[in-house]
């Protein structure tokens, strides 16, 4: 007898959806309300926002938001009305593309709707089931699902580990032999869950021993990394030997959109075959209009990025003197890392929220091992060093409260129905 297909999904909401009844709207899909920037609303309180990826304080520029309002007020919401390839093609879109591939030192470019569906397909459409793809454990869940999608052999090296990758270029060499195909290696520039740098220079340095190509997802190190903000390619010294280079809009540009940028011959080459693109809506003239904008101020005031930076610095060093653990990130992700269990990181949260005004992203087990809590923290140019100092007075006294007990006391008083 044939199941229910429904009957599995009715039965197992998977990992975070059984979570939804005890966690919906509070911490996961919370509401924040007003302005987007350091200070916002949730639950009906003003709270100190650590949450948002506006690294260049772009989202609320007074010239951003005029480009963005003149550009609705001329094209409207549809426009252009199709596929880049049929219908969808417009002098605004090969102009971002020009100016996106100067900027990050690559021949050319081209745009993609959005970032998360455009890295898939690029994976997708480099590969054949001949070629092996080798990746980093801990990549992004949008290179996860385009390995997803390859017919082929992949390996996984340790996070960020060189002779891990050694091992498995040297594992992909063999088999790539075998089956006739090439070999295409996939990494970040900033993993934006810890913070980390790829290690894009020592990667580049072996392609003199190993035949690969280079794929590099730099969403967090665009704008943020590097003497012009070109990314962490740029930072490392290393742009040259990145073969194709991703990045969002979503980060330092504060929008929707994303592109990818390489040779011409590989841009053409995805032009004609980045299923995503040829079958999808092309990037409206709202996004495509405004990222002009935001890429000439992201150009043209490098004391956007001299602000970040400030703050990182503050926030980062502040952490450090008053005995945070915040890891090895070498860029503007901060997280914080503190001893407890999932009840515990439950009623801390809660506490920073309700009681310190404090709003930012928790992450724990599954996504990390059992025992750890994450505080994910994105510093901003729009933020204030008393901002960070109220964070800090906080975090002094959350750290407290979690170490004398104090919570897990409440979390088990109030009987926290989660997996410790």
């Amino acid at each position: 007898m044939v199941k229910d297909l429904f009957e599995r999904i009715q039965n197992n909401k998977g990992p975070l959806g059984k979570w939804a009844s005890q966690a919906e709207g509070y911490y996961v899909f919370p509401k924040l309300e007003g302005e987007l920037g350091p200070r916002m609303t949730f639950h009906g309180k003003n709270i100190l926002n650590w949450s948002l990826n506006d690294y260049l304080g772009l989202a609320n520029h007074p010239e951003v938001r005029q480009a963005d309002t003149d550009a609705a007020a001329k094209y409207g919401a549809a426009y252009p009305m199709g596929a880049r390839m049929m219908s969808g093609h417009t002098d605004a879109h090969e102009q971002l593309e020009k100016e996106l591939a100067a900027f990050v030192m690559k021949e050319s470019a081209y745009l993609l709707n959005f970032g998360y569906q455009g890295i898939m397909s690029c994976i997708d459409a480099l590969v054949t089931k001949n070629d092996v793809i080798v990746y980093d454990v801990d990549a992004h869940a949008c290179i996860i699902d385009g390995v997803r999608l390859h017919m082929g052999k992949r390996y996984t090296y340790k996070h960020n580990d060189v002779e891990s990758m050694e091992k498995n270029l040297q594992r992909a060499t063999k088999l790539a032999e075998e089956t006739g195909g090439g070999i295409l290696f996939i990494t970040e520039g900033v993993f934006g869950m810890r913070g980390q740098q790829g290690k894009l220079k020592e990667i580049v340095a072996m392609k003199k021993k190993y035949n690969f190509r280079l794929l590099v997802d730099d969403a967090h190190g665009f704008g943020t990394l590097g003497k012009t903000g070109a990314g962490a390619g740029e930072e490392q010294d290393c742009q040259d030997g990145i073969d194709v280079y991703f990045s969002t809009f979503a980060k330092s540009m504060a929008s929707i959109g994303a592109f990818l940028a390489a040779d011409k011959d590989i841009i053409d080459y995805l032009k004609y075959n980045l299923r995503s693109q040829m079958f999808a809506k092309a990037l409206p003239m709202i996004q495509t209009v405004g990222a002009l904008k935001r890429l000439e101020l992201l150009r043209n005031h490098p004391e956007l990025k001299d602000k970040l930076w400030e703050n990182v610095n503050a926030l980062q060093n502040g952490l450090k003197a008053h005995g945070f653990n915040i890891g090895d990130t070498n860029t503007c992700v901060t997280p914080v890392y503190l001893e407890g269990s999932v009840p515990e990181a439950m009623v801390m949260v809660n506490d920073l929220r309700e009681n310190y005004g404090i709003f930012l992203s928790i992450v724990i087990y599954p996504v990390i091992p059992k025992g750890i809590i994450l505080l994910r923290m994105i510093p901003t140019s729009s933020h204030t060093l008393s901002d960070i100092d109220e964070t800090l007075t906080a975090f002094d006294i959350i750290r407290e409260k979690l170490e004398n007990g104090t919570y897990k006391k409440i979390a088990d008083a109030t009987k926290v129905d989660l997996d410790a």
